[in-house]
């Protein structure tokens, strides 16, 4: 699990460790992955921790065989990691978005290439791209992300590809998610005038988390979406995109930020941990509790589609033969 220290890793790592097992928790937060350890062992798992910097290829390597030699082969590998810039484009340096590059988009390629490198001669495995609906459709303020995430999507179709053209058993799918309560937006580095927030309707981490461990129970399925907010951005885009461009260009900007300011001692990670030796332990929820949705009903719907469908075709054939009886 990388970004195991915050957001959607954490809490996907403890929903793991209901599993029991070893979870692996990768991250560069010494102060965060030592409070996700505790967590997954009051969850009945046992955490794995390694401190690693998912832009560093040979680092991720040597975490996958730690993993390997430590804990035993690799079922399971999440990508979570990612770091990003809340502002205009042009307010972005070219380094900077080099840096979300490589952790945000790289990083993810690291972490696939190294699973593959073991699960492939077992013929066997799973990887979770842990993606966005933003995978499909850009936003103001968010290039960099947004970026990222359009090319994980790409490079996860690709790698699917040459599994299936290889007749592998590794199966390789991607969750889309959709604005999630996590603490990106108290330590992503912003330039906005005020305080950043997630485009409501906001979820909480363990919506998400759910749909993780969904998607590690379901990996020959090639692409999960996460709430009703998820598909409909996803589907308007398909089909409208440049209403969207429009609507964003008048929406976007405050739709993304609160009326507070931007506190002035806001942390940022991009370059180093924001829970550093002398950070504090942000945990898997961010500030917008009070916001945040604990369920979606689509989320539930994807996940019981079947039973729905028979219980529809159970209830439209009883309707069927109650009109035949009447008529008759």
């Amino acid at each position: 699990m990388t970004g195991a220290s915050g957001g959607i890793g954490r809490a996907t790592a403890v929903e793991l460790a209901a599993r029991g097992g070893t979870v692996a928790l990768l991250a560069r937060g010494r102060v965060g992955l030592e409070a996700a350890a505790r967590d997954v062992e009051a969850a009945g798992g046992t955490p794995l921790v390694i401190e690693v910097d998912v832009s560093d290829a040979d680092a991720v390597e040597a975490a996958a065989q730690r993993v390997e030699d430590e804990a035993g082969p690799i079922e399971t590998w999440v990508n979570v990691a990612f770091t990003s810039v809340f502002a205009p484009a042009h307010d972005i340096a070219p380094d900077e978005f080099r840096r979300v590059t490589e952790v945000s988009y790289l990083g993810y390629v690291y972490g696939t290439l190294a699973a593959l490198k073991r699960m492939r001669p077992r013929n066997r495995g799973v990887v979770v791209q842990v993606g966005s609906a933003l995978a499909y459709r850009g936003i103001p303020l968010q290039s960099a992300y947004c970026g990222s995430k359009h090319a994980i999507q790409g490079f996860t179709e690709s790698v699917r590809c040459e599994l299936l053209h290889e007749k592998s058993g590794v199966r390789i799918t991607m969750v889309q998610m959709p604005a999630v309560n996590t603490p990106q937006f108290s330590w992503v580095l912003s330039r906005l005038p005020r305080q950043a927030q997630p485009v409501p309707p906001i979820y909480q981490p363990e919506v998400a988390a759910r749909g993780v461990v969904w998607a590690v129970d379901h990996p020959q399925r090639r692409e999960w979406w996460i709430g009703a907010s998820t598909a409909g951005t996803i589907g308007l885009n398909a089909v409208v995109p440049g209403v969207l461009d429009r609507y964003l260009a008048r929406t976007g900007f405050d739709s993304q930020q609160t009326a507070d300011p931007r506190p002035p001692d806001q942390p940022a990670n991009l370059w180093s941990p924001a829970d550093g030796p002398d950070g504090r332990d942000f945990g898997a929820h961010g500030i917008f509790d009070a916001r945040a949705h604990s369920h979606s009903l689509q989320a539930w719907a994807t996940r019981h589609r079947r039973a729905l469908l028979v219980g529809a075709g159970a209830v439209g054939a009883a309707v069927a033969a109650a009109g035949a009886s009447a008529r008759r």
